[in-house]
């Protein structure tokens, strides 16, 4: 199996974590962003949405999106259960993570590369060139308020987010606090169970991935 990878990019990190939680590991190769090697037609013969991750099976598949990739390893490496355990745990999982990705990640990075001079003419992943919308920006920002308050009352319930159990949801939840320093957003000040989950999963030797 082969990663390709951007190191500093949060969604390649998610597989990253997954990865280094389940003890596995495989070679990975550098996709610079910032020097627009994802448009290149090298890169777009592996993935032409231009975005990594990818992971390269086996068998010479290719398998793009984070959380697909690590559908295909967990069933590839059950254990530790990062997906949840029976009907209802893997329900949670997926319904947390989705919540995580969408309203915290996603919205991340609507904020993110609105505003950024590296992502003028591509404020959205892919070959398609789309302009910057300041709104869009500011929208982002208020939305990752909003979440990071709903991820610290969900904290003050449970021990991780989609329950007992550390899961592929926690994985995308730090990533996204972690993510919150590129727009200069203190994602954990004055939301103490959010700083709490945050101390305990960022001391996970995963976490450094």
């Amino acid at each position: 199996m082969k990663l390709y990878d951007c190191q500093p990019a949060p969604s390649p990190r998610r597989v990253r974590v997954f990865l280094a939680e389940k003890g596995i590991e495989i070679p990975t190769e550098q996709i610079n962003l910032r020097a627009g090697e994802q448009f290149l037609e090298e890169f777009r013969t592996i993935n032409p949405r231009c975005t990594v991750p990818v992971l390269e099976t086996e068998e010479g598949n290719l398998i793009t999106e984070a959380m697909a990739i690590c559908v295909y390893l967990e069933e590839l490496y059950p254990k530790p259960v990062l997906l949840g355990k029976g009907a209802e745990g893997k329900a949670a999982v997926a319904m947390w993570n989705n919540i995580a990705e969408m309203d915290g990640l996603w919205a991340m990075a609507e904020a993110f590369r609105n505003s950024t001079p590296m992502f003028k003419d591509h404020a959205l992943p892919g070959p398609t060139s789309y302009e910057q919308l300041p709104v869009l920006a500011a929208r982002g920002r208020e939305r990752v308020e909003e979440f990071m308050n709903r991820m610290n009352q969900r904290l003050e319930q449970v021990e991780y987010l989609a329950g007992d159990d550390y899961s592929v949801a926690d994985i995308t939840l730090l990533i996204t606090v972690d993510f919150s320093d590129w727009i200069k957003l203190d994602a954990i000040n004055n939301r103490p169970a959010l700083a709490r989950w945050h101390e305990k999963v960022s001391a996970r030797d995963s976490a450094s991935a």
